[in-house]
């Protein structure tokens, strides 16, 4: 556990310092496929109204504004079934509908399922031991008699845990060779490396990835065709994350569940692996769930129900005594089940919430409440207040002196204002002083190893009456247009791998009179955003960039603490301050989260 650690705080130390050269001990190779290039969407649920399936219109149009209301839900996409249909959907802007999304930890749950097949199979016992399965020998004792089972309820107690992902590309070895904390299957630890190692042994038992196990027993049968699952250094899918899917295709397991395993006449997984796998295993601490764990899924609150969960609002959460599932996207700033998210899930579908038997009555003014707040959310996005949706990229005033805008100007004055500005600033370039600082924020970085070589230069273009931002970063160009009232859409690409952006811009001016570009980064495949002000100082002809991003400080301080010891945080502290007593999280958060670049003119 200590070399980890101390891999961790050489990632981190390189962050602060703003080393861009050798972030991590693991090998970056390019993996992640380009969207737009997948294939087309696969077999689709029916929709129906909700009074058709028993539900309330007038209900669920409130559950999805009190979601799209709450400021650290950060909702993207939602879909919720009865019965098999779709009965409410929004997709919030600039979140477009059928994008698939990273799922983080809730892909967990379909590991599971994949060790149940094979289970099933015969191929495989929850008895077995870890390493006559991945023909290892036992380096520290503690491990001989490691299970599948300890794996799949998070109970090995092996001190190799998510900080491996920095520490060298060999994770198996690393899981192996690490040390044990008392006796496997008497605790529950939550550890993303147990189900990795589920991965590794379905790669091992079948000679193929968990990927390619899956896709003519799952995926295929479901329809499930825009899918990808992110592999290690060695090849093997990460398994306990690096799943990106869509928020339907994650409904489809649910709904699987709910169908014990059978999908269209067909059994995909053993009924009697879902009813164990669905029962509690662990008592699990109340900050993470209060129900307890089965096997690599959460336990609900209502009876029979389950969830599986993602970090930062990624959920496939199934009520079998409603026949009801909800699955959501977002982008809060939140780990487990205990969370803003889930707990607006609970107010509305739990406690005494009871689904009509049958059919109610249509609604047609509760329909058309739920059907104007689903066209709202994707076409202004925003947070709701009071009842009304607020929109993004609104705010504004008129220029003085050819920079800067005033409140109160009218609509039509502000659009002029700001097509000025645009003009203003066509053509113009500012090489940047400090060159740490890279567009994908840091969540972006680390999971998927592919760490910034810093931006070296900022431009500004207006071509045919489109506004253009672009970033050089390291050896690639980020051209990207910038939507004013509606996010524009760009595919950017990270060290050759495509992530789609949605951008949007205002003009304002702070309190000191310096006018200011504020963007909005939206990682759309991502639970991710990245936020920018762009200060502009004509005298000196210089540039101020404040960055931001979301998830931000308060989930970075909250996980930094979980994952090293108080010492090394000191002991990182003395080795790059030369003094203890400053705070680590917080000095990251300032470097890394919300630092302050400046630049330079260039003229022409």
């Amino acid at each position: 556990m200590l070399k980890e650690q101390f891999a961790v705080i050489e990632v981190l130390k390189n962050l602060i310092q703003g080393n861009t050269e050798e972030f991590s001990r693991v090998t970056y190779t390019p993996q992640k496929p380009s969207f737009l290039k997948a294939a087309p969407a696969g077999w689709q649920f029916p929709r129906e109204t909700p009074e058709s399936q028993g539900i309330s219109s007038g209900r669920l149009a409130d559950f999805l504004a009190e979601l799209a209301g709450k400021e650290r839900t950060d909702l993207h996409h939602i879909i919720v079934l009865r019965h098999g249909a779709v009965i409410a959907e929004a997709s919030v802007a600039p979140y477009e509908s059928g994008m698939w999304h990273a799922s983080y930890s809730m892909c967990k749950t379909i590991t599971g399922m994949a060790v149940g097949m094979l289970i099933g199979e015969g191929r495989l016992s929850l008895e077995d031991k870890v390493l006559s399965l991945l023909d290892k020998k036992a380096i520290l004792t503690g491990k001989k008699n490691l299970t599948v089972e300890h794996l799949l309820t998070m109970s090995s107690g092996v001190t190799f845990n998510e900080t491996g992902m920095v520490s060298g590309d060999d994770w198996v070895s690393g899981y192996l060779q690490a040390g044990v904390k008392g006796t496997p299957g008497k605790q529950f630890e939550y550890n993303s490396m147990n189900t990795y190692i589920l991965s590794a042994i379905v790669t091992k038992v079948t000679g193929e990835t968990l990927m390619e196990y899956l896709g003519p027993r799952l995926w295929e049968p479901l329809g499930v065709t825009r899918v990808f699952w992110e592999s290690c250094p060695m090849g093997i899918n990460k398994g306990g994350w690096g799943l990106f899917i869509s928020t339907e295709d994650a409904a489809k397991l649910g709904q699987l569940v709910l169908q014990n395993g059978n999908w269209q006449g067909r059994q995909l997984v053993p009924v009697r692996w879902l009813k164990t796998a669905t029962a509690k295993h662990m008592e699990t601490p109340d900050h993470m769930g209060p129900y307890g764990y089965g096997y690599q899924v959460w336990l609900g609150g209502r009876p029979g129900s389950c969830t599986f969960n993602g970090m930062l609002g990624q959920n496939v959460v199934v009520y079998s005594d409603l026949d009801m599932v909800i699955a959501t996207n977002a982008g809060s700033d939140e780990l487990f089940q205990n969370c803003v998210l889930l707990e607006v899930v609970r107010n509305y579908f739990e406690k005494d919430f009871e689904a009509g038997p049958g059919p109610l009555a249509e609604d047609p003014a509760g329909y058309g409440k739920l059907r104007k707040v689903q066209a709202q959310l994707a076409k202004d996005g925003g947070r709701w207040e009071n009842g009304s949706l607020k929109g993004v990229g609104r705010r504004g005033g008129s220029l003085r002196k050819g920079w800067g805008f005033r409140s109160g100007s009218c609509r039509s004055s502000r659009f002029m204002e700001a097509e000025r500005m645009k003009r203003l600033l066509d053509g113009r370039v500012y090489r940047l002083e400090q060159e740490q600082v890279g567009l994908g924020p840091l969540i972006f970085q680390v999971f998927h190893n592919n760490y910034t070589d810093g931006i070296r230069s900022v431009a500004f273009y207006y071509e045919e009456g489109r506004f253009y931002l672009a970033l050089e970063e390291g050896e690639e160009l980020k051209r990207m247009e910038v939507g004013f009232g509606r996010a524009a859409v760009t595919e950017v690409l990270f060290h050759g791998e495509p992530y789609l952006l949605g951008v949007t811009g205002s003009f304002a001016e702070d309190e000191d009179g310096r006018a200011v570009l504020k963007v909005d980064f939206a990682f759309l495949e991502e639970a991710v955003r990245r936020r920018l002000k762009c200060y502009f100082m004509e005298e000196e002809k210089r540039i101020e960039l404040h960055w931001d991003e979301t998830p931000g400080g308060r989930l970075i301080t909250e996980g930094l603490g979980a994952l090293l010891s108080d010492s090394l945080k000191s002991g990182f502290m003395d080795l790059i301050r030369g003094k203890a007593g400053v705070d680590l999280p917080a000095l990251l958060v300032d470097r890394t989260i919300h630092p302050i670049v400046t630049g330079t003119w260039q003229s022409p």
